[in-house]
């Protein structure tokens, strides 16, 4: 079990976002020192064990990418595609978009995510892996907010707790963009403000209940 994450404390966004990112909550090096911290906890746990890794698709790539590299563990990478939302902050249903091309039966699996939000896409996924069989399945995720849950599911590896914004980059997106950001930043309420107006004269009547962040 991971241990407690580390507070997050905004600072200011990086001069070339400012007009678009409200502030930084998470910098490149907090993301850098929290990710080395969670490799060595997952090394710890599956010492001696081959694991498949099965990374949720599109949030992942950029903590994915840093947490295996910190990896020495004989490992198989696998993605499972799932989308549930449009080009705007509105949720719809779980479509499972890419399969697993590995056979997880009787294996060690580590599900990586970006977000835990509101559990429903970690929860579909946790069900759809146990029917395969695995041996054992840990879940990591970058992200935890707790104040958006909806269904009971929690993570082994927890690299943040963040409150209830809408955050962007390192992976995370909106609309397809801010993924390439190297840090975790709140986006500016007028950005997404202004693609909800724009989807509604586009003739889709209903505003998002709730701001959601790119997987819930």
């Amino acid at each position: 079990m991971s241990k407690s994450p580390p507070r997050v404390r905004s600072q200011s966004a990086p001069a070339p976002w400012r007009a678009e990112i409200e502030r930084m909550l998470i910098s490149e090096r907090q993301l850098a020192r929290r990710v080395r911290e969670m490799s060595v906890e997952i090394e710890r746990d599956f010492r001696g064990r081959e694991m498949v890794v099965v990374s949720l698709l599109n949030g992942t790539v950029m903590f994915l990418a840093d947490l295996i590299r910190h990896l020495t563990l004989p490992l198989r990478l696998d993605f499972i595609g799932v989308s549930s939302y449009g080009a705007g902050t509105e949720s719809g249903d779980l479509v499972f978009t890419k399969e697993l091309r590995l056979d997880v039966c009787g294996r060690d699996v580590l599900l990586v995510d970006d977000i835990l939000d509101t559990g429903r896409t970690v929860h579909r996924v946790l069900a759809k892996l146990c029917a395969l069989r695995p041996r054992c399945i840990k879940t990591c995720v970058l992200l935890d907010k707790k104040a958006r849950r909806i269904e009971d599911v929690g993570a082994d590896y927890i690299g943040f707790e963040i409150p209830d914004f809408f955050v962007v980059g390192y992976g995370l997106d909106f609309a397809e963009r801010y993924r390439n950001l190297p840090f975790v930043g709140v986006l500016h309420p007028d950005i997404y403000s202004r693609k909800q107006t724009s989807t509604r004269r586009s003739g889709h009547p209903h505003p998002p209940a709730a701001l959601k962040i790119s997987a819930p």
